[in-house]
């Protein structure tokens, strides 16, 4: 098959799993990673993973299927973030969705899902990891869904709920607030590009989150 797999932040952690992937499959399948819709070139399938630019209709009819990985349980959880929303608000187990793409975001009918759990001492690259493979099992079994002729199942939009998409301000946290309560947004803030941090003394300080062995 041929495959396109469009990620469109060059430095999003995803990369390293989406290149696991392709070495997987780079003899069975024809694929090419893009980080630019310009770049799209047609074919069978194209994943949107991680994708920030809209895919309109005039290029998604270059494929037979556009599929996008969204980590939430849809029709709940539309928009943007979902995986960090639902684990701020105490989620144990996130649902990864393969769905049809379409005008309105989130919105297509649905291939697969797959869960995985949420360790309470989790930090930001564990719940990666989780999330990532979940992702690249989910794409593998969409290649075999399609050649099996499945047909994907419409979503219920009267049971939906959205979420907003996160800035940098949201990995701001309040010092005054004990640790232990403050965990939760911390671990989860993108140590990289979004790093939890703080005001005070009229300076700002990012914070780093890392689990340490006795040894250490």
């Amino acid at each position: 098959m041929k495959i396109d797999i469009l990620c469109t932040d060059p430095n999003h952690p995803v990369h390293g799993w989406i290149e696991k992937w392709f070495e997987h499959n780079q003899l069975i399948h024809d694929i090419k990673r893009l980080n630019d819709k310009g770049q799209l070139r047609g074919g069978d399938v194209l994943f949107l993973v991680s994708c920030g630019q809209v895919i309109a209709a005039d290029l998604r009819t270059l494929y037979s299927n556009v599929m996008v990985l969204h980590a939430s349980d849809l029709p709940k959880g539309r928009g943007w973030n979902p995986h960090i929303w639902a684990i701020l608000d105490g989620a144990k187990t996130i649902t990864v969705t393969l769905l049809e793409a379409e005008d309105s975001i989130d919105t297509g009918a649905i291939w697969a899902q797959k869960e995985f759990s949420v360790q309470r001492s989790a930090l930001y690259d564990e719940v990666n990891e989780a999330l990532f493979e979940a992702e690249l099992s989910l794409m593998s079994e969409g290649i075999e869904l399609i050649q099996s002729g499945f047909q994907p199942k419409p979503q219920r939009d009267e049971s939906a709920t959205y979420y907003p998409k996160r800035t940098p301000a949201n990995s701001e946290v309040d010092p005054t607030v004990p640790l232990v309560e403050l965990f939760n947004e911390i671990r989860i803030a993108d140590p990289e590009r979004y790093p939890a941090f703080f005001r005070a003394f009229g300076e700002t300080y990012t914070i780093e989150l890392k689990k340490v062995t006795k040894d250490e």
